[in-house]
């Protein structure tokens, strides 16, 4: 059976804009207009003075289902990444991926079950040296090739280069990538949040929207993805 999944990738700042105000409703807005099937959301933060339970407020906005990794506790809230899908979620797991001292990371891997065939999806936060990133491309690989059938790794790589470690690990599984550029949102240059996509999967087209340059320092990044 074939069918499609509009996904979305995007990392909120923890909610905060460039105008340094916390507004959770500018990121659910923003993010339920492009009706994306599969919602990958990085640095969802509830510590300091912000909401007890961000993740819950999105899920209501953006999908039945979720799954998160946090990679920050603190007494007064975390900080991590979550996947928000509509339809239901199987097999899911959080993966270590943190480097020697430097800042946790983790990726998610879950089953997608969507009425048009299931979808191996990973989704994760990468570190900001290229030695972590070197490790972490590498076991993103392994992760991709756990499954069986179509596959979508997506993200926020902090890859510099289009040809950067995480590309160069994972151009053999997942030959399809997103190319917009999609920070700072204020004048983008650099590709750090993409879409990567698998056969027997394709991706149809992507996006960015630049709307987002007043709600984060990140633009989102939108793909249409034909499971087969």
């Amino acid at each position: 059976m074939s069918g499609s999944l509009r996904v979305l990738s995007w990392n909120i700042h923890g909610g905060v804009g460039p105008d340094r105000r916390y507004d959770l409703d500018r990121v659910v807005e923003l993010a339920a207009a492009h009706d994306a099937d599969v919602v990958a959301l990085q640095e969802i933060d509830s510590r300091g003075e912000r909401e007890a339970s961000p993740l819950r407020k999105l899920k209501e906005a953006l999908g039945e289902h979720a799954a998160e990794a946090r990679t920050i506790s603190a007494p007064d809230g975390h900080y991590g990444h979550a996947v928000i899908s509509r339809f239901p979620l199987e097999e899911t797991r959080v993966h270590d991926l943190s480097f020697g001292a430097r800042e946790p990371r983790c990726a998610i891997t879950t089953e997608v079950v969507a009425p048009g065939g299931r979808l191996r999806l990973v989704t994760t936060h990468l570190g900001l040296s290229i030695l972590e990133r070197r490790m972490q491309a590498a076991r993103l690989a392994e992760l991709a090739q756990a499954g069986r059938g179509p596959c979508v790794v997506m993200g926020d790589f902090n890859d510099w280069f289009s040809f950067g470690w995480v590309r160069s690990r994972l151009k053999r599984e997942l030959p399809a990538r997103t190319m917009q550029r999609t920070f700072p949102s204020s004048w983008p240059v650099l590709r750090l949040d993409r879409i990567y996509c698998g056969r027997p999967a394709r991706l149809l087209r992507s996006w960015t929207d630049a709307r987002a340059r007043t709600v984060s320092d990140h633009l989102p990044i939108v793909a249409d993805i034909v499971l087969g």
